[in-house]
């Protein structure tokens, strides 16, 4: 069988809601820009999504209350771990072949400064075709908005079923920006040429969200996963 098909069955298999192969030749430069030749020696990158829990995002608006706090925290650590573990077996199957392959962590820091992983999910999840960039510069697919945890492996092996970016759907649509309560988004829509801060200022996001509260929680948010209509009232698995 097919690689492409059987590391597919592989993460279906394991609970990946969304799976897809990115061509990374027409995105090296900002690779290398932002985790060095480590990642933009390979070609290639498996884009492995799952969905976060729709009733657990539906109540973000009570976020105040501990108990939403409490769930939507657990949710978001757990999903990562999902995806590490996922993307640390689809390692070892391709490694098996002959192959090189990089889990990269589903939520890791590299760069203090730029508040940047090793290596952009987002950006292999639009290359693999599952979804755009949307003005919250979250990765927003049809099927569940922003409402998806993202994790990626790198490798040189042969893979050949890979998918195009997708045209950005928002729209007219400002909701994430005009939801956030501290303004971090300038309402941009996404342009492959200009780097984050055209639409998003990380700093401003980061510091609200590690504000603590009286008990000593970190300040929960993700209204900006929670208002997208393009994941509001679509059936997942939850």
């Amino acid at each position: 069988m097919q690689l492409d098909y059987r590391i597919r069955i592989m993460a279906e298999h394991e609970g990946a809601d969304f799976f897809g192969i990115a061509d990374l030749s027409r995105a090296k430069e900002a690779i290398t820009d932002q985790g060095g030749e480590m990642c933009a020696q390979y070609p290639k990158a498996i884009s492995i999504g799952i969905r976060l829990p729709q009733t657990i995002v539906d109540e973000l608006p009570n976020r105040d209350n501990r108990a939403v706090a409490v769930n939507y925290r657990h949710a978001y650590d757990i999903t990562n771990l999902r995806l590490d573990i996922l993307t640390s077996k689809l390692g070892s199957i391709i490694q098996q072949e002959g192959h090189k392959a990089l889990p990269v962590p589903a939520s890791e820091r590299f760069d203090d400064e730029r508040i940047c992983a090793v290596f952009s999910h987002k950006l292999a999840a639009n290359l693999a075709g599952l979804g755009w960039i949307g003005k919250s510069c979250l990765l927003v697919t049809p099927e569940a908005g922003p409402r998806v945890r993202w994790a990626t492996v790198l490798t040189d092996a042969p893979l050949t079923i890979t998918g195009e970016p997708m045209e950005v759907q928002c729209g007219e649509c400002s909701e994430c920006v005009e939801i956030c309560p501290i303004s971090a988004f300038t309402g941009e829509s996404f342009r492959e040429d200009e780097g984050r801060e055209a639409r998003y200022d990380a700093k401003k996001c980061e510091n609200y969200v590690n504000k603590t509260d009286d008990n000593g929680d970190w300040t929960v948010c993700g209204l900006c996963i929670y208002i997208c209509p393009h994941g509001k009232n679509k059936k997942g698995k939850y």
